[in-house]
């Protein structure tokens, strides 16, 4: 099965946003529909909203797209143990 998935640098906002909204022509804010940015609460500031409520994302943490739309973070290490990248 393949996922789609954008590691979070803390610098990559502009791709992060059009990732999780989907929106790629518009002024990215610092909220949406499925992430919110709190530099007070986690280093990067990146908080996605889950199906399970929210979920701090580190930086070098991966953000994936789940088979129905949901956006989780996946830390680094246990991202490369479960996936291989495809071109």
């Amino acid at each position: 099965m393949e996922i789609e998935a954008v590691k979070w640098t803390g610098l990559n906002h502009r791709e992060m946003f059009d990732f999780l909204e989907g929106k790629p022509n518009s002024y990215p804010t610092a909220s949406g529909e499925n992430f919110r940015i709190a530099h007070n609460l986690v280093g990067g500031g990146l908080i996605i909203k889950t199906l399970e409520g929210e979920l701090m994302a580190s930086i070098g943490d991966w953000i994936i797209e789940g088979i129905n739309g949901e956006f989780y973070p996946c830390k680094p290490d246990i991202f490369e143990k479960t996936y291989e990248p495809i071109d």
